[in-house]
């Protein structure tokens, strides 16, 4: 893991993180809403650090799962965890988002097909990782 720098379209949300170097994908349809395509986002070690006074706004879009993102410009920043056990950094806030490449794919069953990516990765469909979700949890 290592400290990153990012921050949203116009600048007025910055943020610090530990994270990792590689990226999964969510293509289920609120990501895919909220970010206006797949959610690409890298595994956050622990709470990103967002600059004080930043304009964050939290849209709470289940009842496990909250969607930060700039008040200002709307850009897609943060998914985390109610609980704050988990955070997905969105990789488009990064100067170099091509430095994280995609490892993983979920919700695949709800991917439309009118884009794929290039490659070959583990993907899971909804089923298959509300299930992982679940034996994490027991």
């Amino acid at each position: 893991m290592s400290a990153l720098r990012g921050s949203c379209l116009c600048g007025a949300c910055t943020l610090s993180v530990e994270a990792g170097t590689e990226a999964g994908v969510c293509h289920c349809g609120m990501c895919r809403k909220w970010s206006g395509g797949m959610f690409i986002a890298v595994q956050a070690e622990s709470a990103p650090q967002i600059a004080d006074g930043a304009p964050v706004g939290v849209y709470r879009s289940s009842e496990w799962g909250e969607r930060v993102f700039c008040r200002d410009c709307g850009s897609s920043l943060i998914w985390r965890s109610v609980d704050g056990s988990h955070y997905a950094v969105s990789v488009q806030i990064f100067d170099d988002p091509a430095a994280f490449p995609v490892t993983s794919e979920i919700f695949i069953d709800h991917k439309p097909a009118s884009y794929a990516l290039a490659g070959t990765r583990p993907t899971m469909t909804e089923a298959e990782f509300m299930a992982q979700i679940a034996q994490q949890e027991g």
